[in-house]
């Protein structure tokens, strides 16, 4: 990354005057803990996305929906490899699938997955 990412002196001096009063600093760490719903939540989209097949499926998707077949041509792997991983990306909330006939169709489930993707080219691209 790209800057400074260390606190300014100031926030410091903030934190020395909050280790005046220990017990007050843990009712305020307490107030600030994440919730085991939320964190459970993060692993799952983390452990969906730490996988290459399964990044190669958002990046195509971020073309354009694709059925089921087609995935299975971009990833070169058979229908239960791809239906493996395309399981996972939606039970982590990460794509929706539609049917129409015998065909299942897959799209992101938000945008927000194409900020995720940016963010790790970004990061990567800084090191």
């Amino acid at each position: 990354m790209t800057g400074n990412t260390s606190p300014p002196d100031d926030a410091y001096d903030a934190l020395d005057r909050l280790y005046d009063n220990p017990d007050e600093r843990v009712a305020d760490l307490q107030q600030i803990k994440p919730s085991e719903q939320d964190v459970t939540g993060q692993v799952d989209v983390f452990k969906a996305l730490g996988n290459t097949d399964r990044l190669r499926v958002l990046n195509a998707l971020r073309e354009s929906e694709c059925c089921g077949c087609e995935l299975q041509v971009i990833l070169d792997a058979p229908q239960s490899t791809v239906a493996t991983h395309l399981r996972k990306l939606k039970d982590a909330g990460l794509v929706k699938s539609r049917k129409k006939g015998k065909w299942s169709y897959y799209r992101i489930a938000d945008t927000a997955v194409f900020e995720l993707l940016d963010l790790a080219n970004a990061v990567q691209e800084d090191d």
